[in-house]
């Protein structure tokens, strides 16, 4: 009873530590990305000094505690996981460690040099070659966030896909994902530039590592 009773309340706090990161992603990605293509000089850096550190907070930190209450719920149920939920753990993991290795890191740089612009001093060199890597994380998270929501639902209110152990699908699966995040990390953009090629080739995703499990 114990136990039922920390993986509901570990549940029900992914539940909303989740919708707080995957709701600021989106926002990132959709909305607050597009605008600073058009927005002036003067708006971008009020934006980054203002309005973005406070974004990041609640987004780094519902990417935190999103991973932690996950961990305490695979901790309880062990062995038992089902290949969906493996694919969507592995995931989500991969976004948890982009943002707080990749995107974190790399924003703190462009927060500081707009930080300096605004109090009348030069930008930081550095944050020409910082943006560019947050961006690519942050555009591979959006990707990553397509499947990793479809199978963290379907392993619950769908047929799931089987045990982890001796799976094919499952290794080429992560195979897949592996050569994603390598890009992700050090590789370009390509069709995720824009917000309709993210939002797509995430859905292709999904639907081809759905396929992988499905008939491997």
């Amino acid at each position: 009873m114990e136990a039922n009773i920390i993986d509901f309340l570990a549940r029900y706090a992914h539940f909303l530590a989740g919708i707080t990161w995957i709701g600021l992603l989106y926002y990132f990605n959709f909305i607050q990305g597009e605008y600073f293509k058009v927005a002036e000089g003067s708006s971008k850096v009020d934006a980054f000094t203002q309005l973005v550190p406070r974004a990041l907070w609640w987004f780094r930190w519902g990417a935190m505690f999103t991973f932690l209450s996950g961990a305490v719920m695979l901790g309880i149920r062990g062995s038992g996981a089902s290949m969906d939920i493996a694919v969507g753990a592995v995931l989500g993991t991969l976004m948890f460690l982009n943002v707080w290795l990749i995107i974190w890191p790399n924003q703190k740089i462009v927060i500081a040099s707009n930080e300096q612009v605004k109090n009348g001093g030069e930008a930081l060199p550095e944050a020409a070659g910082a943006a560019p890597k947050a961006a690519l994380a942050s555009r591979t998270n959006t990707l990553f966030s397509v499947p990793m929501l479809l199978f963290m639902a379907s392993s619950t209110h769908f047929l799931s896909h089987g045990p982890v152990a001796g799976s094919t699908g499952l290794i080429v699966s992560l195979v897949i994902i592996g050569l994603l995040e390598v890009n992700g990390i050090m590789g370009k953009q390509g069709p995720m530039t824009s917000v309709k090629g993210v939002i797509m080739h995430g859905f292709i995703l999904a639907a081809v590592l759905w396929g992988v499990l499905e008939f491997l």
